[in-house]
């Protein structure tokens, strides 16, 4: 596969050159910080992603404050206590999207959050210590212990609580393919592993954050 540099220099020439890619790659200042996410946040934002998902993000904009309320400001140790009258209230409400499973899998995650608390302290210290250089193992274990985590949605969660990692949209996959990477699509277990492989080459090699590497392929194509 090329050296990072080797790939930053397609992206570069395809945006207009450094300081056009630079510009797009800049650091965005209201970019959410891992270090002052409380878990609150983190069960919000999980729910806020699997509804984005297959739906029109506006609406769920727009819909949003409603979600807040209906969920009681998203308290884990609150909505894992949640019983069928309360799914069944949520149902009835007007205010948020009235889809059963994402409202249940809402549910759901708030155990799983409430059980990473009672782990480790809190959901934001198991995410920020879990080791940069293994996305995919939290990716899995998100997917296995979460509800609806899996694929983009659960990397959406990541990069949206502020944790450095790689999105695997259509863009940044083609790259991966491009480069020998991956032969077919990203979802095995050997896919995954070389990806992961890959971006930590990369990482090593350019000292680079892997948002900003994952952003670098996806603007290559």
């Amino acid at each position: 596969m090329r050296t990072f540099d080797q790939i930053r220099a397609i992206a570069a020439e395809r945006k207009g050159g450094e300081t056009a890619l630079d510009a797009l790659l800049a650091p965005d200042p209201d970019a959410p910080d891992i270090r002052s996410q409380t878990d609150d946040r983190i069960l919000a934002t999980m729910a806020r992603c699997i509804f984005q998902s297959g739906f029109n993000w506006k609406v769920v904009e727009a819909k949003w404050p409603g979600f807040e309320t209906a969920f009681e400001g998203f308290d884990p140790g609150r909505v894992a206590l949640y019983s069928d009258d309360d799914l069944d209230r949520l149902l009835a409400d007007k205010a948020v999207i009235r889809n059963g499973a994402k409202l249940s899998a809402v549910i759901d995650n708030a155990v799983f959050v409430a059980d990473l608390a009672r782990d480790h302290g809190s959901a934001r210290a198991f995410f920020e210590t879990w080791p940069a250089d293994d996305q995919v193992g939290l990716m899995q274990l998100m997917a296995a212990r979460g509800a609806r985590l899996g694929g983009n949605t659960g990397q959406y969660v990541l990069r949206f609580i502020g944790r450095d990692g790689f999105i695997l949209s259509r863009d940044v996959v083609a790259r991966l393919t491009a480069e020998g990477v991956i032969d077919g699509p990203a979802t095995s277990k050997r896919a995954q592993a070389a990806i992961q492989a890959a971006f930590n080459a990369w990482a090593a090699e350019s000292g680079r954050p892997l948002r900003e590497i994952s952003r670098t392929l996806a603007f290559s194509v």
